[in-house]
């Protein structure tokens, strides 16, 4: 088969796509031959050694495809069977295993191509305005990249939830997006010349002078001091990405002299601690893009050999929505 490696830490230029013997599924694993891959910041963390890894390894950990061999011990899937997974480590590739636990049915409707764009994002989003901070009407949240693949799904589900949001976005066709998603109102951070004084009082004079009840920030290091300023007391700041870079060490004493504010870092793996989680997130993810409730936003595939292109443009934020490999 063919596969993408990353042969080092690096930046997009240590990718290789090369053949590879194909895998062959373990106890309580598909092997599934891959649709399309999902291009993720959290593959670019581990392709440039931000996350330990092992050096070469085959990148990517999202995708869609169909069941083609059954490990031992493998109930609830049968060759032929049509899957997602967020998290199946060396998912550029086109033939993966990828241990049935974390693997879910694609609903019929919904194109495996797409499917591919949601399991990660699709949780992420999910789990963002569902659990992390329960979105409610009435609640203004604040949400950065809201033209990128979590953005435009996020907002569509707090809009949907009768929040009022507002995003950051970079151009005006960025903003555009952002709006046809449902977003109240889009900042151009872009404009600013410093964005932690003036993005908190742009916030405040869309809520009148309160800040916002939320803000959902996976850029990081450039705009956390900005989020926290536009917090209202007791508001939530939920970092759940660092696509600028990671925020350094930090005080809590500030939370208290920022009005009792609640930070949280958190992760996928702990908001699809069980299959019936994995289950009830995806299921309503798939079924509401399956069902045409959800827009689901490609908005670049490139082809598996042009894996290292494809992290240069996602790290050079010239994409929106999701970024696909196709083998």
């Amino acid at each position: 088969m063919h596969a993408v490696v990353a042969r080092e830490a690096g930046g997009p230029e240590v990718l290789s796509y090369t053949e590879l013997p194909d895998p062959t599924p373990g106890p309580g694993q598909l092997l599934v031959r891959v649709a399309a891959a999902g291009v993720n910041f959290i593959d670019t963390y581990r392709r440039a050694g931000v996350y330990p890894m092992q050096y070469p390894h085959v990148v990517g950990a999202e995708g869609a495809g169909t069941v083609e061999a059954l490990g031992d011990g493998v109930t609830g899937f049968a060759v032929g069977d049509r899957v997602a997974w967020h998290e199946g480590p060396g998912s550029y590739a086109e033939l993966v295993a990828v241990d049935a636990a974390g693997v879910v049915h694609v609903p019929e409707g919904l194109d495996l191509t797409l499917a591919a764009a949601l399991p990660l994002q699709g949780i992420t989003a999910h789990y963002l305005v569902r659990s992390t901070f329960e979105v409610q009407p009435g609640h203004d949240v604040l949400l950065h990249a809201g033209a990128g693949g979590v953005g435009l799904l996020a907002t569509q589900l707090a809009a949907g939830r009768g929040g009022r949001v507002l995003t950051t976005v970079s151009t005006p066709e960025k903003a555009a997006l952002s709006s046809a998603a449902g977003a109240a109102h889009t900042i151009d951070y872009a404009a600013m010349s410093d964005i932690t004084a003036e993005l908190p009082t742009v916030v405040r004079e869309l809520t009148d002078g309160q800040g916002v009840h939320v803000v959902y920030d996976g850029v990081g290091a450039s705009t956390f001091e900005a989020s926290l300023a536009s917090l209202r007391p007791r508001g939530m700041l939920v970092l759940f990405g660092g696509s600028s870079g990671q925020v350094p060490p930090f005080d809590p004493q500030r939370l208290n002299k920022g009005g009792s504010l609640y930070l949280t870092r958190p992760t996928i793996a702990h908001y699809a601690l069980t299959r019936a989680e994995l289950e009830w997130r995806t299921s309503e993810v798939l079924g509401a893009a399956a069902s045409g409730d959800l827009d689901v936003r490609v908005g670049a595939t490139y082809a598996l050999s042009d894996a290292a292109e494809a992290h240069a443009a996602l790290e050079g934020r010239a994409t929106t929505g999701k970024v696909l490999l196709v083998p």
